[in-house]
C-alpha cells in the first residue's frame, strides 16, 4: 500500500529516520533488528510523598503567623507558640471578665427586684408595721424616773353585805325596801295599797310557815300588797341574822304568808291562791296572789300566777339594790384602818 505525497509519514520513497529516544540511544533503522541496546543502570525512582491538600488561604490582610503556606516557594516553618499562648490567654481573660460582669448585672437585677417588692408591700398597707421616726424611742442621756403603781383592790361582792347582820347595817324599813307606790313591773303597772312591819314573825304567816320562821331565828317580817286589774299580791320579807338561816327557812317553808288587805277587801283567806318562796342573802321572801273578790284561784289561772312572779322579781331587785348600795359606799369611803392619818 502506498501513499501519495503529503501522506502522514512524510514524502513517499524516502525512508524516515528514527528520532532520538528518551534515553539518548539511537533506534535501529526500520526493518533492522539487532540486540537490544544496553542501557546504563538507573536508580529506582524515589518515592513521592503524598501531596497534602492545600489549606485555605488567609485573607490578604491577615497573613498566617507562621509565614508563607505550601506552594509559595518555602517549607512550612514552626508555629509561633508564644503568639498562640498570648491569644489564648487574652481569650480566657476576656471570658472571665464577661462572666464576672454578667454575675454582677444579675446580682443588681435581683437586688432591684427585691427592693421593688418591699416597696410595693409597704405601699399596700404593711408600712404601718414599721414605726415612724416620731415613734422611735429617744436616746436621752438620763432615764426618766418610774413610779410603781399599786392596783386598786377588786370591788367587793355586794352579796357579802347582805349575807349577815354584821355587815348589813343600812336602814331597813318598808320605805327603804318598798319605796315605789306605783311600780311598773315588766311593763305592767301595779299600785301599792298597804305595808306593815312586825317583830312577831309567826303572826304574819298562816299554816306551818309561822313555826318555820320562828324556829330559824326570824327577826322581823316586812309586808306590802300590790293590786292590778282585780288581782292582789302580798309579799312578806322575813329577816334573819345569817344567810344559812334564811336558806333553811325557805327550804322548809310550808303554808303561806298572810295577805295584807289594808283598806281593800280581804283575799286569799281560807281559799286557794298562788304561792312563791325564795331567799337572797339573809332575807327569805314569800308571796301570796289571788283575786280581790275572794274567789279561789283555779288551776288554769294565769293572771294571779303572773302577778305573783312580778312582785317576787321586784322584791329580789330591791334586796340586791340594798346590797349594791352598801358595796359602793364601802369603796367610796375608806375604812379607819386604810384612811390616811393626819400629821400633827
Amino acid at each position: 500500500m502506498s501513499f501519495g505525497q503529503g501522506g502522514p509519514y512524510g514524502a513517499p520513497g524516502e525512508p524516515q529516520q528514527p528520532g532520538p529516544q528518551a534515553g539518548g540511544q539511537p533506534m535501529p533503522p526500520a526493518g533492522q533488528f539487532g540486540p537490544p541496546p544496553v542501557l546504563p543502570p538507573q536508580a529506582p525512582p524515589a518515592p513521592q510523598a503524598p501531596q497534602a491538600q492545600p489549606l485555605p488561604q488567609a485573607p490578604a490582610t491577615a497573613p498566617a503567623p507562621w509565614g508563607p503556606g505550601p506552594g509559595q516557594g518555602a517549607a512550612a516553618p514552626t508555629p509561633d507558640w508564644d503568639a498562640l499562648a498570648d491569644t489564648t490567654a487574652a481569650r480566657g481573660r476576656r471570658r472571665k471578665w464577661l462572666l464576672i460582669g454578667g454575675g454582677a448585672v444579675a446580682t443588681v437585677a435581683v437586688a432591684g427586684t427585691v427592693a421593688a417588692l418591699v416597696v410595693g408591700s409597704n405601699k399596700s398597707g404593711h408600712d404601718s408595721a414599721l414605726p415612724s421616726p416620731q415613734k422611735l424611742p429617744s436616746s436621752s442621756g438620763s432615764p426618766e424616773p418610774s413610779f410603781s403603781q399599786v392596783a386598786p383592790p377588786p370591788p367587793p361582792n355586794p352579796r357579802e353585805f347582805i349575807a349577815s347582820a354584821d355587815k348589813d347595817k343600812a336602814p331597813l324599813s318598808t320605805k327603804t325596801l318598798f319605796p315605789h307606790s306605783k311600780p311598773s313591773l315588766d311593763k305592767r303597772k301595779y299600785e301599792r295599797t298597804a305595808t306593815a312591819t312586825t317583830d312577831d314573825c309567826a303572826s304574819a304567816a298562816q299554816g306551818g310557815l309561822g313555826p318555820v320562821l320562828a324556829d330559824n331565828g326570824c327577826r322581823k317580817v316586812l309586808r306590802a300588797t300590790y293590786v292590778r286589774d282585780g288581782v292582789a299580791v302580798t309579799v312578806g320579807v322575813a329577816v334573819f341574822d345569817t344567810k344559812a338561816a334564811a336558806d333553811k327557812a325557805k327550804e322548809r317553808s310550808t303554808g303561806n304568808i298572810e295577805s295584807l288587805a289594808g283598806d281593800g277587801p280581804s283575799f286569799c283567806r281560807a281559799t286557794s291562791c298562788r304561792l312563791t318562796a325564795n331567799a337572797e342573802g339573809r332575807y327569805a321572801y314569800f308571796t301570796v296572789a289571788g283575786y280581790t273578790n275572794g274567789k279561789a284561784v283555779p288551776d288554769d289561772d294565769k293572771d294571779a300566777l303572773q302577778a305573783g312572779r312580778d312582785v317576787a322579781g321586784y322584791t329580789f331587785r330591791r334586796i340586791m339594790a340594798r346590797a349594791n348600795a352598801q358595796a359602793s359606799a364601802s369603796v367610796a369611803t375608806p375604812t379607819p384602818s386604810t384612811a390616811p392619818k393626819k400629821q400633827a
